[in-house]
């Protein structure tokens, strides 16, 4: 990753600064660019006459603020680099910076893979019957990676991408139309700012005209998201390598299988940590209230538990049979196998209580 190519908008918030006066500010990255905080606080203090604090928790979206903590501090403002606002209500001032990165890949490596993807949509729209299925076939559509959603009205190509590459998003769809494409940038519910914007627990612009899908940005994160929401084909563009490939089904299909067997394993299951997450943006513990009372109507009995940080060496050592996961959706899916005990969604937990049929395919577990 070249960092000298991200804009980080740095003028922007200094002038902020100088204008508010502000005396104590806080940055929070993520991840991936924290190897750059250290020179970003330079920047920032050298530009405006306010000390910076870091803060060096791990951060991995817009859902994770910190400001309660660094309000304790003193700090009067939060600069939030490399996610957009969502619609949650941070409770004090904060600089949402988007980040941009200026790399512009051919499109020529993706076109084989958009045209096979778009004869699958194609067929799967000519295929859609609306037949009833018995258990063992529902099953086996649960398994199904292609096919487990609501019937196609359409074979449109879906463009997405992370908050990086979105301003690209324009160019890209008539280059994709000018190559015979049709092409839908899709706009998704209060969660995401931006067309074309995905998260790892929102894809809400998905529709049934679209058949397909292009990705640009990098690595699997939210290219996996995608698929299991939506069960439709995907191909992924890096803008920082320029090379192309595709969200294989089969490696969908393996996470569809792992999910069926969790499901299958907790069915027995008498006792479960029911997990709440403490970040703003995560908190859902209305919901986490109704695994509750739906367990006890069931006879079986749930703990609510509420962290901040979620991994197995804070809850594993709990007498429960299994966990149900109410923070970040993409916990129980990414991080599973790291867990002694089965770690499951809220909707696995339905069906694994029959509350759910297996004939409606897969939900992913989606915060509005």
């Amino acid at each position: 990753m070249d960092l000298d190519r991200h804009d980080f908008q740095l003028d922007e918030l200094v002038e902020r600064i100088k204008s508010n006066d502000n005396r104590l500010v806080a940055l929070q990255v993520p991840e991936g660019l924290k190897m750059q905080a250290l020179e970003m606080m330079d920047s920032i203090e050298d530009g405006s006459s306010a000390k910076v604090i870091l803060a060096a928790d791990p951060c991995y979206g817009a859902c994770d603020l910190v400001h309660d903590k660094m309000r304790s501090m003193g700090v009067e403002l939060v600069a939030h680099m490399g996610h957009s606002q969502m619609n949650i209500d941070s409770g004090m001032p904060t600089h949402f910076i988007p980040v941009t990165y200026d790399g512009d890949p051919e499109l020529a490596p993706a076109v084989p893979f958009l045209e096979r993807h778009r004869a699958i949509a194609q067929s799967r729209l000519d295929s859609s019957d609306g037949e009833e299925l018995d258990e063992d076939a529902a099953k086996q559509r649960f398994l199904d990676a292609v096919g487990r959603v609501a019937p196609l009205t359409g074979t449109k190509l879906g463009l997405v991408g992370s908050i990086q590459h979105l301003h690209l998003l324009p160019d890209f769809k008539e280059r994709l139309e000018k190559a015979g494409f049709e092409v839908e940038i899709p706009v998704g519910g209060d969660r995401l700012t931006f067309p074309g914007q995905v998260l790892g627990c929102n894809y809400s612009g998905d529709t049934p005209s679209i058949g397909h899908y292009l990705f640009l940005g990098s690595g699997d994160f939210h290219p996996i998201g995608l698929v299991l929401h939506t069960g439709k084909p995907l191909t992924m563009l890096d803008p920082y390598t320029g090379d192309s490939t595709e969200m294989s089904l089969e490696r969908v299909e393996r996470i569809l299988r792992q999910r069926f067997g969790l499901i299958m394993a907790v069915g027995d299951a008498k006792t479960f940590g029911i997990l709440i997450g403490e970040k703003p943006g995560q908190m859902r513990r209305n919901l986490a209230i109704r695994m509750k009372r739906l367990l006890e109507e069931h006879g079986r009995k749930g703990y609510l538990l509420a962290l901040d940080h979620i991994g197995p060496e804070l809850i594993d050592f709990y007498p429960v049979d299994a966990f149900v996961n109410t923070a970040c959706p993409r916990i129980a899916i990414d991080d599973s196998v790291k867990y002694a005990k089965p770690l499951i969604t809220p909707y696995e937990l339905e069906v694994a209580l029959g509350e759910k049929e297996w004939q409606s395919g897969y939900q992913f577990d989606e915060i509005p």
